[in-house]
Parts: structure tokens; C-alpha cells; sequence
């Protein structure tokens, strides 16, 4: 389960933006999934609640936006929306080489901070 290590990244990079802002705890993360990179939002979720069970950040929600697979085709411009098991190597409009265009990325969208004043 490669989303064990996944969320222990997104973890220790949080970690270091509340540093970077003076401390306190998480509340929330919120990431984009997408389609390609083989992660599952569910494990990924079970792994993230793992990973901050016993510390400070016990109750951080992580937040999982999935981004479904996109193809274009440079030549006429076409945008394909279908599920990676439909992957297509050309574009069925015009026959021209379609290129990934979306939905292969994994990113934190944003990251919610409860400042010293706010921990319970």
C-alpha cells in the first residue's frame, strides 16, 4: 500500500508550512488525485487517519479532490474525458497522437492552520 507512504509525505510537508507560519495544528488538508497516479482516495484516507493518530494533529480531516484522466490532441484541439481502462493512443477525430493532459497529478490544494490560540 504505496498510499502508507503517500500520506506520510503529504504529512511531513504540512508539518513544515505550519512551521513556516508559526505553529499550531492542523485542522484540514485538502488534495487532487488524479486518475493515473494508481492512488485510491479511500486508502489514501485510512492511511492519512494512521499517520496522524497519536500526535498533535490527531483530529487534521484530510480532504480528497479526485481528478479524472484527460487527454488532448494537439492537432485538432480535442479534449478526452475517459477512464484510464479507455485510454486511447490516438484521437478518434482526427487520428493524431493524443497526450496526457490531465489527472496524473497529486497535489495539496490547501492546508488549514489552528494558530496556538485556537488548539483545544
Amino acid at each position: 500500500m504505496h498510499e502508507l507512504s503517500i500520506a506520510h509525505e503529504i504529512y511531513r510537508t504540512c508539518r513544515a508550512v505550519v512551521a513556516a507560519h508559526g505553529g499550531g495544528t492542523l485542522a484540514a488538508v485538502r488534495v487532487a488525485v488524479g486518475e493515473l497516479t494508481a492512488v485510491e482516495p479511500d486508502l489514501l484516507v485510512f492511511a492519512w487517519e494512521a499517520v496522524v493518530a497519536e500526535g498533535k494533529d490527531h483530529q487534521a480531516r484530510l480532504e480528497v479532490e479526485w481528478r479524472q484522466a484527460r487527454q488532448f490532441c494537439p492537432a485538432c484541439g480535442a479534449d478526452k474525458r475517459q477512464a484510464e481502462a479507455s485510454w486511447l493512443p490516438l484521437c478518434p477525430d482526427c487520428g493524431g497522437p493524443l497526450q496526457v493532459a490531465g489527472g496524473d497529478d497529486l497535489d495539496i490544494l490547501s492546508v488549514e492552520i489552528l494558530g496556538p490560540e485556537e488548539e483545544s
